[in-house]
């Protein structure tokens, strides 16, 4: 190494809450134009800037030795892909939608053909509306019911204020209409003449939904609705029939929808059921029936009700599929003749399809240990065909049709792998770990046949949990690199996940908290113990929340590990929760807990909260990353996170830092750039466990 990290200035910044007087000694990371920096990056602080770029100096320098390396596993993912591929279109009236890429191309592209097939038409190229742009990423896009004109949005600093725009279909160019720091893609209304759109406030919070009349000046644009409370995330979107637009209020315990038809778009919104603490909902509609999925009346594992559109108040809400405990709803669609929802039970996903008319049910099974299942929604509500993914961590992700008359299945895609995959060569096993007080964690796992389970391999173990965000036991080219090499890698699905139903979720958070991380400790003491690897020998990983996961096992449990990687990582939990000014601060207070009100909540985020938990001993090799322009971990975190170890850690283990200064929570946009970013990561463990080739 040619130059040394810098060391961070300790400007002393003391707070008192609950008469507990507290230093934050690299507050000051904390750029107090944090939210011009996140429309115009250039605006950074110079001194913030100067150490940033001085850790991502370092960082590159230590790294350095791995470049050939990077460049090889960036080549192998490269080649698992097929990068002239393209989703399978999706009817809707005359024509059918899809995504696709060209050889070569970082972005995709959207397009459409005639409903049968004919000559295709280019919508939006990617790759065209990025050129000149140092960061892009196209977001959603959302077509006309007429199919005339297209809404779509695109992020150009990675700080998720999207642009939104229309464009004329039949003239292939945008109209002058121009909605700026939106949340995402908008909703038309019946006759496409209106759109609805959310606009972000100065803190990035979606508090207002607007009404554009395509054509006419966005000044002129109406607020429909606008949220008061700023601990509450809103959405919108339709219903499956497109009868109603739906207004969707929500933090992470609580619920509150409202309907406009979409053939009266100039109505107000009508509440559904007024919020209630503790008690979510999410609708759909079909033959002027609402289908409500909820967890009220102690449904801990939801159920679903239903209701009439024009009286959709609680007390009317009538029970149809009952709530059963152990099996999760998670969600569910209405089609004109059927339901289809899915499920999970005993960890693993399931599709059930009940009928209408008779009130018959219909399971879809599947027989692998592990997998992943997903229900991929079409445009078309008169439909008897249903579509979904299904993937497992050795089988490749197919794309499925299925006939809810017939039962028939038709597989519309099979994920290929130009550089070649075979599955047989592959294990991929479900385990379940004894946790600290008697609970069961289970956990996935993947590696070569030929990987001997004798203590002597390198695990990499991944973990969130979080938000009730249950990982899925999927397939993944870029994990083939890694297990290709001798790594068993798991997926340790802790508490604080849905995994294995609601009370999963709920026994890790809150009060609850610390289950996740001790979960995730006793899922690497089990596979330590059964030959899947040795203590010491463990790469952990995990980012977001998952990060703060990664940021407490490091202090919990250092010999464990032979290094932990924080990816975006949410580490100084209680500086964020104390700060209400940050976006998504009050509507995290349902996960963590309030420390502004309460001192319980304070001293329990404080115990485990990771910066505020290091201490003077030896820690694992580290790698942070951060986006300098994310608004949901902020840049600060992780920055603050390395500063802190710097100071008070020993031993002579890596502790790298790498900020990309023009992204934000995912990264690099182009899918090229993704990757040469796994590679980079994935780099680091094998750097550390000396497999470096």
């Amino acid at each position: 190494m040619s130059i040394k990290p810098p060391v961070a200035e300790k400007r002393p910044t003391l707070s008192t809450h609950h008469g507990i007087e507290r230093d934050d000694p690299y507050a000051w990371l904390r750029a107090d134009n944090w939210q011009e920096v996140m429309r115009e990056p250039e605006k950074l602080p110079q001194d913030i800037r100067d150490f940033l770029e001085g850790e991502n100096a370092y960082t590159q320098d230590v790294m350095a030795d791995t470049k050939d390396l990077q460049d090889k596993l960036f080549e192998e993912m490269k080649g698992r892909i097929k990068e002239d591929d393209s989703s399978v279109p999706t009817r809707d009236g005359p024509y059918a939608y899809a995504s696709k890429y060209v050889t070569g191309a970082q972005h995709p592209m959207l397009v459409r053909t005639p409903r049968d097939g004919g000559d295709e038409t280019t919508l939006i190229d990617g790759n065209t509306e990025a050129e000149g742009k140092t960061f892009f990423r196209l977001a959603g896009a959302t077509h006309s019911n007429d199919h005339k004109f297209l809404a779509w949005a695109y992020d150009d600093k990675g700080s998720e204020f999207f642009t939104l725009r229309v464009r004329d279909l039949n003239a292939n160019k945008d109209i002058a209409d121009e909605m700026t720091e939106t949340g995402g893609s908008g909703v038309w209304s019946a006759d496409g003449k209106y759109l609805f759109y959310i606009r972000l406030d100065n803190n990035h919070r979606p508090s207002k939904l607007y009404r554009h009349e395509r054509g006419t000046d966005t000044a002129d644009d109406v607020l429909v609705y606008e949220e008061q409370d700023a601990g509450f995330f809103m959405g919108v979107g339709t219903t499956q029939s497109d009868k109603y637009i739906v207004i969707d209020i929500h933090d992470h315990e609580t619920s509150e929808c409202w309907l406009i038809p979409a053939d009266n778009p100039t109505a107000e919104p009508v509440m559904v059921a007024q919020r209630q603490t503790g008690v979510e909902y999410s609708i759909d509609e079909a033959d002027g029936q609402l289908f409500i999925l909820t967890n009220a009346d102690k449904a801990e594992d939801f159920k679903i009700v239903t209701a009439p559109v024009g009286n959709p108040d609680r007390e009317n809400w009538q029970d149809l599929i009952a709530h059963k405990g152990g099996n999760l709803v998670i969600a569910h669609t209405c089609y004109a003749d059927f339901m289809v929802r899915l499920e999970r039970v005993d960890g693993l996903p399931r599709i059930v399809i009940y009928d209408y008319a008779d009130k018959s049910e219909r399971q879809i099974a599947f027989e692998e240990e592990a997998y992943s299942l997903g229900m991929m929604d079409g445009y078309e509500f008169e439909t008897n065909t249903i579509r979904f993914s299904y993937s497992s961590m050795t089988t490749p992700s197919q794309v499925i049709d299925y006939n809810v008359k017939t039962g028939e299945r038709t597989l519309r895609k099979e994920q290929e792998i130009p550089s070649g995959h075979d599955a047989s060569d592959y294990v991929t096993r479900r385990i379940m770990a004894p946790g600290h007080d008697g609970e069961l964690v289970p956990v996935s796992l993947l590696y070569h046949k030929d990987t001997a389970l004798d203590g002597s391999a390198p695990l990499w173990l991944y973990g969130y949990g979080s938000y009730g965000m249950a990982m899925p036991s999927g397939f993944s080219t870029s994990r083939l690199s890694l297990v290709d090499r001798g790594f068993v890698y798991a997926i340790a699905h802790v508490r604080g996940g849905k995994e294995k139903g609601f009370a999963w979720y709920g026994n890790g958070r809150r009060e609850f908290k610390k289950n996740t991380f001790e979960d995730f400790i006793a899922a690497g003491e089990f596979l330590i113990k059964q030959g899947y690897t040795s203590k010491g020998n463990i790469i952990a990983n995990g980012g977001s929340a998952g990060g703060m996961l990664m940021g407490a096992i490091a202090n919990m449990a250092p010999d464990m590990f032979k290094a932990v990687i924080g990816e975006v990582p949410f580490v100084d939990v209680l500086t964020t929760m104390l700060d209400d000014t940050l976006p998504l601060t009050p509507p995290e207070w349902p996960e963590w807990g309030n420390p502004i009100e309460s001192k319980e909540a304070y001293q329990y985020i404080a115990s485990y909260s990771p910066i505020d938990n290091i201490e003077a001993k030896v820690y694992p090799h580290i790698l942070a990353v951060g986006g300098l322009t994310d608004p949901r971990v902020t840049y600060w975190e992780p920055a603050k996170w390395v500063a802190t170890l710097r100071e008070k850690k020993t031993g002579n283990n890596l502790l790298l830092l790498k900020t990309i200064m023009d992204a934000g929570h995912a990264g690099m946009p182009g899918r090229f750039e993704q990757l040469k970013e796994v590679a980079f990561v994935f780099a680091f463990g094998l750097k550390v466990v000396g497999k470096e080739t």
